[in-house]
């Protein structure tokens, strides 16, 4: 540190820490005009960085910075640095709070006191360095406000502080400490005009420092009803500035009147500096953060649909304390004839441009997942569509469907891990199969795999950033996840629920028990996790009736006939004049378009689903019939009367559905246990 003799027109050192005796001879005494770093510093009047070993001590480099004082720099403070890289923006707050600390000292001559408690004044010096630490590594606006609690307020005596930032014409409170929420809603909004204070300390960009509620009430009466209400005796309002501009202010306040020494308004105004920059900085990354956390809601699923052959819960956990966005994602879709498409992926990498790609992919496996195309194709598709996004684009993907009537999940690895099946017992099966490449890399066609499943049991789907960290490899967080499982499940109760509001509850548990034993401590991750659990529920063998009808003009009665009669045994007789005008329509178009063999079979559900099976492999479609035609309007008729119909292609043929409302009486009660037993085959050889 040199301090400046204007009159000599040189700097002479004062104080120097770290410098060897026989290198300090160069810097004892330096010229006003020297081309040197504390000489740029004084002359510029402020800071100066100085690659190179200019005085002969060894250093990479010299950063410089003048001790401002009341007519000018009183000094330099100068830092001797390794090597020629200049400081980042924390160390330059830094060393700007130190030397204006240093000029207020310097400024009243050698002979000036310390203080009247210098111990507290090189406490609170180092508490200022801390600080400048700790707000430096300072990311939300939270963060902020806890610094400035831990670090300022104790060494002053200080028991309140108020973080105010001018938006939209208002002073908006962001942030408090040691204030009543009444008090801050008293404050929070009001405009400047109002707060006299506010418009002194911003517009002259210098602190003000109220020792009394006198002094309050005599220099801004306007402030009253704020005094009144404010638990406070003293404070001392200090400017934020950022980017050349005021951006608000900071107002540390005390319990008890007090004065202010000189050190102490030095290390505030400092203070104020070093906070508005940290608090304009942690403002940008609370609006990015807010604006990441609504994109990713708005690309992953709001809520999990509620279906007859599953129940879902789910978590996302994005990686560390950044952006919390990413490609990670979950759906569950449902299909026709009670079937369920579930869905887990994770585009490779972390951010804003991951998340948007996950938000295309999602939407592409939606839409090709309604029209009921088999994970092999699906992923065939998507392929396609992640490969044409560039060569740097990559995305594993695991896609199951489960088929109630049937008992079976079958579904196709994409560089995925693949799923888990928990038993009621808290058995876990891990299936022993090897995925294919990562959709971008891969080289269709897909493998589809199948799980025969019981009556009741957990699928359990997940990325890799759930069971494989720095400290963990695959194989371990696999082996967690399923002690985890094996254990959570019976603890939970999982397969005793009641109802199905208690069934979602109880997988929501489950989900928090995996991600807590997982990830302990999430924010230090370095990868996206999502998480999937399904509970599956196969469809009971009383809720499913099939017949073959012939492959001639026949077909069509018979097929009403079986509809009388089942639609009879299960009660719904309301539903009989409208199912026979869909088979009919149905059978009716494949004896005339299609060809055998023809099976219908019907579903009862939360809907009453019919569905025809024929040996074709034609597309059927509306037709616009004109007014002359004397056939064409079919279909039409079909979408009329149901709520919705589709059709899905087999290895053999095709099948065509539609789904119906079933009348409220029967739509309350649970279908599977009516104790209603499908009506008899009326054809023979069914």
């Amino acid at each position: 540190m040199h301090r400046h003799d204007r009159a000599a027109g040189r700097l002479r050192l004062v104080a120097a820490s770290g410098l060897a005796r026989a290198g300090a001879g160069e810097w004892v005494y330096l010229s006003d005009e020297q081309d040197v770093a504390p000489a740029h510093a004084l002359r510029r009047g402020g800071f100066v960085c100085v690659a190179g070993d200019s005085l002969g001590t060894g250093a990479g480099g010299t950063v410089a910075v003048p001790l401002p004082g009341a007519d000018g720099p009183v000094g330099v403070l100068s830092v001797l640095m390794p090597g020629p890289g200049e400081p980042d923006e924390a160390q330059r707050s830094l060393l700007r709070a130190l030397a204006a600390w240093a000029g207020a000292r310097l400024g009243g001559g050698p002979g000036r006191s310390a203080g009247p408690d210098p111990v507290g004044a090189i406490k609170r010096s180092v508490r200022m360095g801390e600080l400048t630490a700790a707000l430096a590594e300072a990311v939300t606006s939270r963060d902020v406000v806890e610094a400035v609690a831990e670090f300022v307020m104790p060494p002053f005596g200080a028991d309140g502080v108020v973080f105010q930032l001018l938006e939209g014409g208002r002073l908006r409170v962001v942030g408090a400490v040691g204030y009543s929420q009444e008090f801050l809603d008293l404050v929070d909004g009001i405009p400047p005009a109002a707060n006299m204070a506010a418009v002194d300390v911003m517009r002259t960009r210098a602190p003000g420092f109220i020792r009394s509620r006198a002094e309050l009430s005599a220099r801004y009466p306007t402030l009253t009803n704020v005094n009144e209400a404010s638990p406070k005796e003293a404070w001392a309002f200090l400017p934020m500035l950022a980017s050349g501009r005021a951006i608000g202010m900071c107002v540390v306040s005390f319990s008890e009147p007090r004065p202010f020494t000189d050190d102490e308004r030095a290390l505030l105004t400092a203070l104020s500096g070093l906070v508005g920059q940290s608090l304009e900085r942690a403002r940008l990354y609370d609006v990015e953060h807010a604006r990441a956390q609504e994109l990713q809601r708005g690309l992953l699923p709001r809520t999990l649909p509620r279906l007859p052959a599953a129940s879902a819960a789910a978590r996302y956990l994005p990686a560390g304390r950044g952006e919390e966005v990413g490609g990670d994602w979950y759906d569950v879709i449902p299909l026709s004839a009670d079937r369920v498409a579930m869905v887990i992926g994770d585009v490779m990498g972390h951010g804003i441009t991951e998340a948007a790609t996950m938000g295309r992919l999602r939407t592409a496996v939606r839409t090709l997942a309604d029209l009921e195309m088999p994970p092999d194709e699906l992923f065939s598709r998507l392929n396609d569509l992640v490969s044409d996004l560039g060569e740097d684009f990559y995305a594993t993907c695991l896609c199951a469907v489960f088929d109630p009537v049937a008992r079976t999940c079958s579904y196709s690895l994409a560089g995925h891990p693949p799923p888990l099946v928990v038993h009621p017992d808290g058995t876990v099966h891990s299936p022993d199969v090897a995925p294919d490449p990562p959709l971008g890399a891969a080289t269709p066609p897909f493998e589809t795999h199948q799980l025969h499943l019981p009556d009741d049991c957990l699928l359990v789907l997940f990325t890799d950033g759930l069971v494989e960290s720095a400290t963990r490899d695959v194989d371990q967080g696999l082996a967690q996840l399923r002690g985890v499982l094996s254990r959570a499940v019976v603890d939970t109760a999982c397969f005793k629920a009641t109802d199905e509001d208690e069934d979602i509850r109880r997988l929501d548990e489950l989900c928090d028990r995996v991600v807590s034993a997982l990830l302990p401590d999430h924010e230090q991750t370095t990868d996206d996790a999502g998480l999937l659990i399904v509970r599956t529920r196969c469809a009971a063998a009383r809720d499913v009736a099939s017949c073959a009808l012939p492959n001639d003009p026949r077909a069509a009665g018979q097929a009403r006939e079986y509809v009388r009669a089942q639609l009879d045994a299960w009660g719904l007789d309301d539903l009989v004049l409208t199912t026979e005008l869909l088979v009919s329509e149905l059978v009716g178009n494949i004896v005339r378009h299609a060809k055998g063999p023809i099976r219908l079979r019907l579903l009862r559900s939360r809907s009453l689903t019919c569905e025809v099976y024929d040996g074709s492999l034609t597309t059927p479609r509306i037709r616009h019939a004109s007014f002359t035609d004397e056939g064409g309007r079919g279909l039409q008729l079909v979408a009329a009367l149901s709520r919705r119909w589709g059709a899905r292609y087999l290895d053999d043929g095709k099948c065509i559905w539609t789904e119906q409302d079933l009348p409220l009486t029967q739509n309350s009660a649970e279908p599977g246990r009516a104790g209603v037993q499908a009506a008899p085959h009326p054809m023979p050889g069914v």
